[in-house]
C-alpha cells in the first residue's frame, strides 16, 4: 500500500481509539482491515486516558500503551499514539481530531472510526458537530446492529452518508460511511479480563507479545472482573 504522507496527494489518516484494556486481536485485525478498506496511510491507535463514556481502565495508562506497542509490533501503517494519555482529564475525541488535523494539515483525509454502539450515541458526545468539521466518521458495523437512528442523531448525520470510501475521501471531512470489515472477530476485552482474573487461557485471543507482557507483570489477576 502506498504512503501519501511524503508525496503530493493528501494523506489518509484514521483515528482508532479505545481503552485497549487489554488490546486484543479483534482490535488489531479491525485496524488492519480498516486501513485496507479505506486505502489509508496510517491508523493511529489511541489509548484513552479517561474515557468519558465508560468505566475507567483497570490497569495503568503506561501499561495499556506498552501492551498496544507490543501488539502492533512492526505492523505496517499502525501507530501506537500516546497523545490522549499526555492530556489531563477526559479523552474527548474533538481535541484528539484537532491535534491530528494540526499534524497532517487541512487537506488530509481524516477519519474517526467508531463501532455501531458508539455511533448510536454520537449526538450525546461533546460538540458532535465539531467532529464533522474535523473528520469523517466511519462506522464499523456488526451483524444485527443496524436499526432506526435516534432522532437527534438522524438530524446530525442527515446528508452526510457516502456511497463508498472513494466518495467519502474526496473531501477532508464531513461525511459518514458504514463499513463491514471481513473478519469481525467477536473478542471482548471484558471477557478477556474475566479469563485472566480466573487464570484461564487467552491463547489466540491476544497477540503473543501482549500475552507475554500480561503474564510477566501478573496483570488483571488481582482485579475483580468488571463490566
Amino acid at each position: 500500500m502506498s504512503d501519501r504522507i511524503s508525496g503530493d496527494a493528501a494523506p489518509r489518516i484514521a483515528m482508532f481509539g479505545g481503552t485497549f484494556d487489554p488490546v486484543h486481536l479483534g482490535h488489531l485485525r479491525s485496524a488492519v482491515e480498516l486501513r485496507e478498506c479505506l486505502a489509508l496511510d496510517r491508523v493511529h491507535m489511541l489509548p484513552a486516558h479517561v474515557p468519558p463514556h465508560r468505566e475507567a481502565p483497570g490497569v495503568s495508562a503506561a501499561e495499556r500503551l506498552a501492551m498496544l506497542e507490543a501488539g502492533i509490533g512492526d505492523t505496517p501503517g499502525l501507530v501506537a499514539d500516546a497523545r490522549e494519555l499526555d492530556r489531563d482529564g477526559p479523552s474527548y475525541s474533538g481535541e484528539t481530531l484537532a491535534s491530528l488535523r494540526r499534524d497532517y494539515g487541512e487537506q488530509a483525509r481524516l477519519v474517526m472510526s467508531v463501532g455501531m454502539d458508539a455511533f448510536l450515541r454520537l449526538h450525546e458526545w461533546r460538540e458532535p458537530q465539531r467532529l464533522f468539521e474535523l473528520a469523517h466518521v466511519v462506522v464499523i458495523e456488526r451483524p444485527g446492529h443496524r436499526g432506526p437512528l435516534p432522532a437527534a442523531l438522524a438530524r446530525l448525520v442527515a446528508g452526510r452518508e457516502a456511497a463508498d470510501a472513494e466518495a467519502l475521501l474526496r473531501r477532508p471531512a464531513g461525511g459518514v460511511l458504514h463499513v463491514r470489515l471481513p473478519s469481525r472477530m467477536a473478542i471482548s476485552a471484558t471477557g478477556l479480563r474475566t479469563r485472566l482474573a480466573a487464570g484461564r487461557s487467552v491463547r489466540y485471543l491476544l497477540p503473543e507479545a501482549v500475552e507475554d507482557y500480561v503474564r510477566s507483570r501478573n496483570l488483571y489477576r488481582s482485579l475483580e472482573p468488571s463490566g
